[in-house]
């Protein structure tokens, strides 16, 4: 864990719940002037804690009106077999996350996709032929109660 004070907390919870916002803003926020908040703000950069800046999309304004959560077991959890399954997954634009687990499944993954028919597809062309996968289970998301990114930052 990195050696962060205060400053530092203060700083990744403003730019993780608005990643656009001004230095000078920002520095206004957390106490600081310009110049010393740029500069921590780089250095967590360069460290890595900051991993980068997103814009938030609203996926049904995209044409993207369904959400799917996928579990898959594997025939085989030999590390090859593992990297050839999440390598294919990287190659995949409509699965967005992969994650995975210890347990009866192997991975989980979120999915988009324009509609259930597209979703079928995708399921049966490039999911379920991918490579050592010995069994898909989904689930539709109905609705979504909670959605952060990122982690709590005290």
């Amino acid at each position: 864990m990195a050696n962060l004070d205060a400053i530092d907390r203060r700083l990744l919870a403003e730019l993780q719940e608005e990643g656009r916002i001004t230095n000078v803003e920002l520095a206004s926020r957390v106490g600081l002037t310009a110049p010393p908040c740029l500069r921590r703000v780089r250095t967590l950069e360069e460290s890595g804690i900051i991993k980068g800046y997103h814009a938030e999309l609203d996926p049904a304004a995209l044409g993207f009106a369904i959400t799917v959560f996928a579990m898959v077991s594997l025939k085989s959890q030999a590390e090859d077999a593992l990297r050839q399954f999440e390598d294919h997954m990287r190659a995949l634009p409509e699965v967005r996350e992969c994650h995975m687990l210890n347990g009866e499944i192997d991975f989980i993954l979120k999915i988009v996709s324009k509609d259930l028919q597209s979703f079928q597809e995708f399921l049966t062309s490039k999911l379920t032929p991918a490579p050592n996968v010995a069994s898909v289970k989904t689930s539709l998301t109905i609705r979504t109660a909670k959605k952060l990114p990122g982690v709590p930052v005290e």
